[in-house]
């Protein structure tokens, strides 16, 4: 992602030190860029698992994988085991690629290597808006998640039970735009496997929201009805932060602090972190971080300080790339906010980023 809104002050602080070098004086503290350092992004969330998982997929040593994600399985944390697999979707190669055709009658390596090919068809469609998106890409993008859908697929048949393959098939399903009604019969089938899994819900959601073809009010709905039927403390909570996250992308830029700022929609914020990542029974078996970043950047976007201060204490330096990445550099942006809020400051409706030229919208 560009960080272009933060280029301006860079660029003035540049020119005003070079000036002052050109008479002699070198340049000041007062003419140096200021602000906050970027807070790097660390994917493997201080887990010790996904360390271990992320370094055997490195390896190229499927054993070391297994022994990782078959113990979720096994105990039936089908939860936990979406998200590790999630956790090492970005890592090329072809190791994850081939894994599910050289040991066909495992159902996990099928799993895996069918959320890889999720991974690499997006590669190749990237990020962009459907009408910057070329035939060629939009080919090559089908053809890869269709290989993934027949990994999956057997994955599905070799272990009935596993709640995994079904959160990629919702993907997929997505992807090769089969529609909703199949999207929503692949998410239920997951449901019935893992019904307290924010990664099959969020997977979900992006389906029926507007950037998709579905609109903002049932994103809302879908994500309300979500919390409402989940035990309190539960990540669940975290849906109602992306889902207002999503309709302030999809708003023009005039428009976006009086939504995200209106009292209802920060009244909702506010109970829905209540619910989850404040409720003293909040202990997901994920990393906690991609949910407190998630209401850490809702509640800033917000202006609510005073709620998004306790959410970057706990968060520390373990900001995640979604969703700060939405709105640039994610651990520039991180640090911009987080330094905001510790000043008690809430960005002003002019310093709010200026997103259309930054983000490659995927529809």
């Amino acid at each position: 992602m560009s960080n272009v809104s933060f280029v301006g002050p860079a660029v003035v602080a540049a020119v005003l030190a070079a000036r002052a070098a050109a008479k002699g004086g070198g340049a000041s503290r007062a003419t140096r860029p200021s602000g906050p350092k970027p807070v790097s992004i660390q994917h493997d969330f201080e887990d010790p698992e996904v360390a271990a998982l992320r370094a055997a997929v490195r390896g190229g040593d499927w054993d070391a994988v297994a022994a990782v994600l078959q113990p979720c399985r096994d105990r039936g944390d089908h939860n936990r085991l979406i998200w590790l697999i999630g956790c090492v979707e970005d890592l090329g190669g072809n190791f994850l690629l081939d894994i599910g055709g050289r040991r066909a009658e495992d159902p996990l390596a099928r799993t895996v290597s069918g959320a890889r090919h999720i991974a690499w068809a997006w590669e190749a469609r990237s990020g962009a808006r459907a009408s910057q998106v070329s035939r060629e890409q939009f080919q090559l993008f089908h053809d890869r998640l269709r290989l993934a859908e027949e990994h999956l697929y057997a994955a599905v048949e070799l272990d009935p039970e596993s709640a995994a393959p079904w959160c990629s098939l919702v993907t997929s399903s997505r992807g090769l735009q089969h529609g909703a009604d199949v999207t929503r019969r692949r998410f239920e089938a997951g449901v019935r496997r893992a019904p307290t899994s924010a990664t099959l819900h969020q997977a979900m959601m992006l389906q029926i929201c507007a950037k998709w073809g579905g609109s903002h009010e049932e994103m809302h709905a879908f994500a309300r009805e979500a919390l409402a039927q989940a035990a309190p403390g539960s990540s669940m909570g975290a849906l109602t932060a992306t889902a207002h996250i999503e309709h302030w992308l999809d708003l023009p830029q005039a428009e976006r602090a009086a939504y995200i700022r209106g009292p209802e929609v920060v009244e909702e914020l506010r109970r829905a972190a209540a619910a989850s990542v404040l409720h003293p029974d909040y202990a997901p078996t994920v990393s906690p971080y991609p949910a407190l970043n998630a209401f850490a950047m809702a509640f800033w976007l917000a202006g609510d300080v005073a709620s998004a201060r306790p959410l970057f204490e706990r968060i520390g330096d373990h900001p995640t790339r979604s969703p700060w990445a939405f709105c640039g550099n994610p651990g520039l942006v991180f640090a911009k906010a987080r330094q905001e809020c510790r000043k008690g400051k809430a960005p002003g409706t002019s310093k709010l980023p200026m997103l259309p030229k930054l983000l490659k919208r995927s529809k």
